[in-house]
């Protein structure tokens, strides 16, 4: 029998070795004349033990890691191909405690199977909720949507139902459904691992999306930072066209839904889901005054569904599972799972997968476990580079967006970043108004000059140049920008400087500047 050997094509994966890994890999089974399969998947998001390899067995897939080139001799030496032992050996993959923990819904297959293969999608469970939403009434998909509780998880949390209905039910020769894929806020890669992983989950959301709204077309703007990503999708949506997955008849059904790839510029406001649309039409990338709604004129001027990846590749277990199924996760109005994303100065930074209504605590003590220099962690900001910062006095918080909102803070993107005792809040807060001053598309005046403002303001606080005056003014900059703004990007910049002034406090209090002596 032929032995499944599993090595990452992830890009975090192959930015810590796994090509040189594969490659030392393909050596050895021609040296030593084995009958071994190469397969690339994606990764299981534990980015501290990447480059994962697994070999299948018949105890299920052994897990060894971290793998380097250099290792591979030795492993194959020990037994990899039978899963034998090895100093590398983690044992049964799905044992890993980071792995066991979690409830894996949307990321079911990710690291699993061949991103590319369409019998390893179908196999593990693919294209059952397409095929059933094929068979109904779009009015019945979206109630199905609706009645889940399933909300945007781009940071928004719009509840993905109502904006469905919204374009179902709008006039239009055309609808659209465009999936916003432009992940920049930083530790952030749950779309990016999804779109490497199992791009087929993602382009059934969206094909599901389509036939539930009357959209015959279908965009990924995908953000150039992402090759691998863009490349894989590329190639997914060929493979799904080629294969009645899309195209002309969505499953064999009267249905049609066409998908195009598109590669962003670069600009982080082009998160933002107008300046997307405006970037999208080959126009610059900013932000458009709202009203009115993409839902109802978007791309082109048509009524579209602008979601984000996740939210798109939630769709198919709703449809497969049903609503119940998947409402039953979850805590107060947030339902169903989110796939945390941990990293910074963390032990173990990777994609958690759970069920809303874990504490801030668990994720980062027990999940992430601690910081990586084993310094005691001071604050940890949640969202981006957009999001508050919380101490740890804030750490019995649920993972919940009514939760976090309540202390002032959001849950954006699910990204968290820890950091120990050595960061300077000053420091980061000047870093949250230079980033909006440097990605600000300049369309508003408290987004665009706010944050010039704001760097110039924390510079004169580090200088201890009158520095209760200054955070007064840092304070009042930050109200004028919450509330004047045209959109998140200046509306939310607030979130990280505020709250950095008001937990760390100390941080915003140097010693006054002494004039030397003549």
């Amino acid at each position: 029998m032929t032995i499944r050997i599993f090595v990452p094509r992830d890009a975090a994966a192959l930015a810590l070795g796994a090509e040189k890994v594969a490659q030392a890999i393909a050596r050895e089974i021609e040296t030593r004349g084995l009958d071994a399969k190469i397969i690339r998947n994606g990764s299981r998001g534990m980015v501290w033990l990447e480059p994962l390899v697994e070999v299948e067995t018949d105890r299920g897939r052994i897990a060894y890691g971290p793998v380097k080139s250099g290792d591979v001799a030795g492993l194959f030496d020990g037994g990899l191909a039978t899963g034998g032992d090895h100093p590398l050996c983690l044992g049964p993959t799905e044992e890993i405690a980071f792995l066991s923990r979690q409830t894996r819904l949307t990321f079911a297959r990710c690291g699993i199977i061949d991103p590319l293969s369409v019998e390893d999608y179908r196999a593990h469970g693919g294209l059952v909720g397409l095929e059933k939403a094929v068979a109904m009434a779009p009015a019945e998909i979206v109630a199905q949507v609706t009645e889940s509780g399933l909300r945007g998880r781009g940071g928004a949390g719009f509840p993905t139902g109502i904006k469905w209905k919204t374009v179902m039910e709008a006039a239009g020769p055309q609808k659209y459904i465009v999936c916003n894929a432009d992940e920049g806020d930083s530790a952030t890669f749950a779309d990016r691992m999804i779109m490497e992983g199992d791009p087929f989950v993602l382009i059934e959301g969206m094909a599901i999306a389509g036939v539930a709204t009357g959209a015959t077309k279908g965009y990924v703007y995908i953000r150039s930072e992402y090759p691998h990503a863009i490349a894989t999708m590329t190639e997914a949506v060929k493979i799904a066209t080629k294969t009645g997955m899309i195209g002309a008849s969505v499953m064999g059904s009267a249905y049609r839904f066409d998908m195009e790839i598109r590669s962003g510029a670069g600009a982080y406001v082009c998160g933002e889901e107008t300046s997307l649309l405006n970037s999208l039409e080959g126009k610059r990338g900013i932000v458009r005054a709202k009203p009115p709604l993409p839902a109802l004129q978007g791309f082109l001027g048509r009524p579209t569904v602008v979601n984000n990846v996740i939210s798109l590749a939630s769709v198919p277990v709703i449809m497969d599972r049903g609503a119940a199924f998947y409402k039953d996760f979850g805590m107060g109005r947030s339902r169903g799972t989110i796939p945390i994303q941990i990293a910074g100065n963390v032990k173990h930074g990777g994609l958690f997968e759970t069920a809303f209504g874990l504490t801030l605590g668990e994720i980062v003590d027990q999940i992430g476990g601690g910081t990586a220099t084993g310094r005691p962690v001071k604050a940890v900001q949640v969202g981006g580079p957009l999001g508050a910062y919380f101490p740890r006095a804030l750490f019995d918080t649920p993972f919940d967006y009514e939760a976090f909102a309540a202390k002032d803070g959001l849950i954006g993107h699910a990204g968290i970043t820890v950091f120990d005792d050595s960061a300077d809040m000053l420091k980061q807060a000047r870093f949250a108004m230079e980033f909006c001053a440097i990605e600000s598309c300049g369309k508003c005046t408290p987004c665009r000059i706010g944050s010039t403002r704001g760097v110039e303001t924390a510079d004169k606080i580090a200088r201890g140049i009158e520095p209760e005056k200054n955070r007064a003014l840092l304070a009042d900059l930050c109200n004028t920008m919450k509330f004047g703004s045209l959109c998140a990007l200046g509306g939310f910049t607030p979130y990280p400087v505020m709250s950095a002034m008001t937990h760390f406090p100390e941080d915003f209090s140097p010693a006054p500047m002494v004039e030397a002596a003549e």
